[in-house]
């Protein structure tokens, strides 16, 4: 059971209010109400600026996993590592606000033709669905 469509976007998203810093907080929250658990936590701005020397906007990119749905994933196929964990962002945007956007699994396993990482992803999906609703 696959599903391609040129519509699917690799992403999910919603513009959210509050500062930085209380956005990934309500993130964090919203992420462990659904069983996710932030394995990391990569501050690009501050990165950018150390490694090369530029100014970026705030934006944060957040290693999100499920420990249940990622060992199902990695039973069913081994490389699957490759992909996890799941990615949020949480940038400013230019015309100001905060934006957050959360990896489509559906989407990015589209690649790896195994019926059972798809019915996985499908569930990981409204799962982060229910997280960027929340926020």
């Amino acid at each position: 059971m696959t599903l391609k469509t040129k519509e699917m976007k690799y992403y999910i998203n919603k513009k959210v209010e509050g500062s930085f810093d209380e956005v990934i907080v309500q993130v964090t929250e919203a992420l462990q109400q659904e069983g996710f658990g932030v394995l990391t936590e990569m501050d690009i701005q501050q990165k950018l600026k150390e490694k090369l020397d530029v100014d970026f906007r705030r934006y944060k990119i957040l290693g999100a996993c499920n420990p249940r749905f990622a060992y199902q994933a990695l039973e069913s196929e081994d490389k699957i590592g490759t992909m996890l964990p799941c990615n949020v962002v949480v940038q400013e945007l230019d015309s100001g606000g905060i934006e957050v956007a959360a990896v489509n699994p559906v989407a990015s396993m589209q690649a790896v033709e195994n019926d059972d990482l798809f019915c996985i992803s499908t569930e990981i999906l409204r799962k982060l669905e229910r997280v960027i609703a929340s926020l």
